[in-house]
Protein backbone atom coordinates (compact mmCIF):
# COMPACT_ATOMS: atom_id res chain seq x y z
CA UNK A 1 0.00 0.00 0.00
CA UNK A 2 1.29 3.26 -1.02
CA UNK A 3 1.60 6.07 1.90
CA UNK A 4 2.27 9.85 2.09
CA UNK A 5 5.73 10.38 2.10
CA UNK A 6 6.94 11.66 5.71
CA UNK A 7 10.00 11.88 7.59
CA UNK A 8 8.56 9.40 9.21
CA UNK A 9 10.49 7.34 7.41
CA UNK A 10 14.17 8.78 8.62
CA UNK A 11 16.23 5.24 9.29
CA UNK A 12 15.12 4.37 5.76
CA UNK A 13 16.26 7.18 4.01
CA UNK A 14 19.58 7.42 5.84
CA UNK A 15 20.36 3.22 4.95
CA UNK A 16 19.19 4.62 1.07
CA UNK A 17 21.81 7.67 1.76
CA UNK A 18 24.72 5.81 3.13
CA UNK A 19 24.61 2.36 1.44
CA UNK A 20 23.62 3.20 -2.03
CA UNK A 21 27.58 4.63 -1.87
CA UNK A 22 28.84 1.38 -1.18
CA UNK A 23 29.24 -1.13 -3.52
CA UNK A 24 28.94 -3.93 -0.97
CA UNK A 25 25.81 -2.98 0.35
CA UNK A 26 23.96 -2.11 -3.32
CA UNK A 27 22.82 -5.62 -5.41
CA UNK A 28 20.38 -5.42 -8.44
CA UNK A 29 19.59 -8.85 -9.98
CA UNK A 30 20.40 -10.19 -13.27
CA UNK A 31 16.63 -9.22 -14.14
CA UNK A 32 17.23 -5.14 -13.45
CA UNK A 33 20.82 -5.39 -15.08
CA UNK A 34 19.45 -6.30 -18.01
CA UNK A 35 16.09 -4.32 -18.01
CA UNK A 36 18.76 -1.45 -16.94
CA UNK A 37 21.49 -1.69 -20.02
CA UNK A 38 17.93 -1.64 -22.34
CA UNK A 39 17.12 1.78 -20.46
CA UNK A 40 20.42 2.68 -20.64
CA UNK A 41 20.26 3.84 -16.64
CA UNK A 42 23.69 2.70 -15.83
CA UNK A 43 24.55 1.81 -12.54
CA UNK A 44 27.34 4.36 -12.22
CA UNK A 45 24.46 7.02 -12.89
CA UNK A 46 22.24 5.56 -10.27
CA UNK A 47 25.08 5.71 -7.52
CA UNK A 48 26.26 8.79 -8.57
CA UNK A 49 23.05 10.60 -8.60
CA UNK A 50 22.27 9.40 -4.97
CA UNK A 51 23.10 13.24 -3.71
CA UNK A 52 20.00 13.76 -5.41
CA UNK A 53 17.22 11.44 -4.37
CA UNK A 54 14.05 12.82 -3.04
CA UNK A 55 11.09 10.76 -2.21
CA UNK A 56 8.05 10.02 -4.40
CA UNK A 57 6.21 7.47 -3.51
CA UNK A 58 6.55 4.99 0.31
CA UNK A 59 5.70 1.06 0.06
CA UNK A 60 7.02 0.46 4.01
CA UNK A 61 4.25 -2.11 4.09
CA UNK A 62 5.86 -4.26 0.70
CA UNK A 63 5.34 -7.85 0.86
CA UNK A 64 9.38 -8.73 1.28
CA UNK A 65 11.13 -5.48 2.29
CA UNK A 66 9.99 -1.96 2.63
CA UNK A 67 10.29 -0.21 -0.45
CA UNK A 68 10.85 3.57 -2.03
CA UNK A 69 10.31 4.93 -5.39
CA UNK A 70 12.86 8.16 -5.35
CA UNK A 71 13.57 10.61 -8.11
CA UNK A 72 17.34 10.86 -9.08
CA UNK A 73 19.00 13.56 -11.09
CA UNK A 74 22.08 13.06 -13.09
CA UNK A 75 23.27 15.78 -15.12
CA UNK A 76 19.87 16.77 -17.22
CA UNK A 77 18.70 13.36 -16.48
CA UNK A 78 15.94 12.92 -14.66
CA UNK A 79 14.94 8.81 -13.56
CA UNK A 80 13.12 6.97 -10.89
CA UNK A 81 14.31 4.06 -8.96
CA UNK A 82 12.35 1.54 -6.57
CA UNK A 83 14.06 0.59 -4.34
CA UNK A 84 14.16 -2.74 -1.24
CA UNK A 85 15.46 -1.42 1.41
CA UNK A 86 16.60 -4.32 4.48
CA UNK A 87 17.78 -1.88 7.12
CA UNK A 88 18.71 -5.69 9.76
CA UNK A 89 20.79 -6.31 6.30
CA UNK A 90 21.99 -2.98 6.17
CA UNK A 91 21.64 -2.84 2.46
CA UNK A 92 19.48 -1.36 -0.71
CA UNK A 93 18.32 -3.40 -3.46
CA UNK A 94 17.35 -1.97 -7.22
CA UNK A 95 13.82 -2.90 -8.05
CA UNK A 96 13.92 -1.25 -11.25
CA UNK A 97 14.67 2.56 -13.07
CA UNK A 98 12.51 3.80 -15.55
CA UNK A 99 12.70 7.70 -16.62
CA UNK A 100 9.23 9.36 -16.07
CA UNK A 101 6.51 9.67 -18.63
CA UNK A 102 5.59 12.93 -19.24
CA UNK A 103 2.06 11.52 -19.32
CA UNK A 104 1.80 9.97 -16.22
CA UNK A 105 3.62 12.33 -14.05
CA UNK A 106 3.46 16.27 -13.41
CA UNK A 107 6.25 18.40 -14.37
CA UNK A 108 7.56 18.24 -11.38
CA UNK A 109 8.38 14.14 -12.04
CA UNK A 110 7.45 13.21 -8.50
CA UNK A 111 3.45 13.69 -8.99
CA UNK A 112 1.55 11.17 -10.60
CA UNK A 113 -1.24 12.71 -13.17
CA UNK A 114 -4.75 11.40 -12.72
CA UNK A 115 -5.68 8.69 -14.89
CA UNK A 116 -8.36 9.60 -16.88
Amino acid sequence: MKVPVTEEFPSTRSVLSKNASSEAAFFRTYHVNMRLAGRFITREVILDARDTYEMVEAYPDDKYLPSYLVLGRHGQEVFHVLFAVDIDGNNVRVITSYRPDRSEWEPDQKTRRPKS
